[in-house]
């Protein structure tokens, strides 16, 4: 595929992170690496382990870091806290049951506006055969 300068500009210079974002908003997600103190967590020894690998949580933010380091604002649930993470770091959690709201959503989005435009269409040809 062929960008145009403007394009090939936006691109993330980080080759780990796709174009577009991996996750989306409200994702469920594991992490894979242990997530370090750095320093930045006063309540926490420096190198401890804030969040072990395999912790699950919910994408809450997706931004970039230095405008070419994509980063995801993951809540995890049992650790109460909520840290940034990189795509490599992240593996998406089908739902064990596989339920997807969003399937569900758009499907009742669909009928809603299908039900919606028959009303319409009824009501214009009602109308119509009254003005006859």
């Amino acid at each position: 595929m062929e960008y145009t300068h403007a394009q090939a500009s936006q691109i993330s210079a980080s080759t780990k992170d796709e174009i577009l974002p991996t996750f989306y908003l409200g994702q469920r997600v594991r992490i894979t690496k242990p997530i370090r103190n750095d320093g930045s967590n006063p309540f926490h020894e420096p190198n401890a382990v804030l969040v072990p690998p395999g912790a699950e949580g919910y994408v809450v933010r997706i931004g970039d870091w230095l405008q070419v380091i994509r980063i995801y604002e993951i809540h995890f649930i049992e650790e109460g806290d909520t840290y940034g993470c990189r795509e490599a770091e992240l593996v998406a959690i089908d739902d064990v049951d596989g339920y997807d709201e969003v399937q569900e959503e758009l499907e009742w989005l669909r009928e809603h506006r299908a039900q919606k435009a028959a009303k319409k269409e009824a009501e214009q040809s009602q109308n119509k055969g009254s003005n006859d």
